[in-house]
């Protein structure tokens, strides 16, 4: 059986929803997204807030100090209050063609970020680039994760092919993502990477 979309109109957030049950990627997105997206506002910022509570408790978040991150982006999990420990060094992606270009980024450098081609926050061109040698750990926006740790995105592979490469293929991962989007199994392609972590507003797996 397959759930139709007339269906998840009388779904809300807090329901207990057998979505594992669409298994077309696009269709689950599109339910996931819609989800997501009829999530309130307060209820939103208190579950993003909650991620960030988690991440900084988390031994492998503590002992990094040049973290890859993202700006929210069509309520995703908001991380921007992790910017706030200027301690550490941020790094943003840029989309150039089909991949992901790394810059470095300060939050008192708000000024210098500018609007991709995708309508997401990124930094400009002239920024730092960051190496993979120097990266400990990489935040990886998810709109759903399963059990098996594989990651469902918005179709562009861009960190797919990104994790496929062989400087990157060791980079310790979190994926984020919220709790109702943490499902047993995705439908996954041959080229789909699994991450070694998925971060929800109740733990990291």
């Amino acid at each position: 059986m397959v759930l139709n979309y007339n269906v998840l109109t009388i779904l809300t957030i807090d329901m207990s929803i057998n979505i594992s049950q669409l298994t077309n990627k696009t269709e689950l997105r599109r339910a996931l997204l819609k989800i997501r997206q009829d999530m309130p506002a307060a209820k939103w910022r208190e579950k993003s807030n909650r991620i960030c509570e988690i991440l900084q408790s988390f031994d492998l978040f503590a002992s990094s100090q040049t973290i890859l991150a993202y700006f929210s982006f069509r309520q995703e999990p908001d991380i921007s209050p992790l910017f706030a420990d200027s301690s550490r060094r941020w790094g943003l992606p840029r989309c150039v063609g089909d991949s992901l270009s790394w810059h470095l980024w300060h939050p008192q450098e708000v000024g210098r970020l500018q609007i991709g081609s995708y309508g997401i926050l990124e930094p400009c061109p002239t920024a730092l680039l960051i190496n993979p040698g120097e990266v400990d750990l990489m935040i990886v926006p998810s709109v759903a994760c399963d059990y098996q740790r594989y990651r469902l995105g918005y179709g562009g592979g861009y960190y797919d092919r990104l994790l496929s490469l062989s400087e990157w293929a060791s980079k310790p991962t979190i994926g984020i993502t919220f709790e109702f989007a943490f499902i047993p199994q995705l439908p996954i392609n041959s080229w789909d990477k699994p991450l070694q972590n998925v971060c929800t507003e109740i733990a990291v797996r």
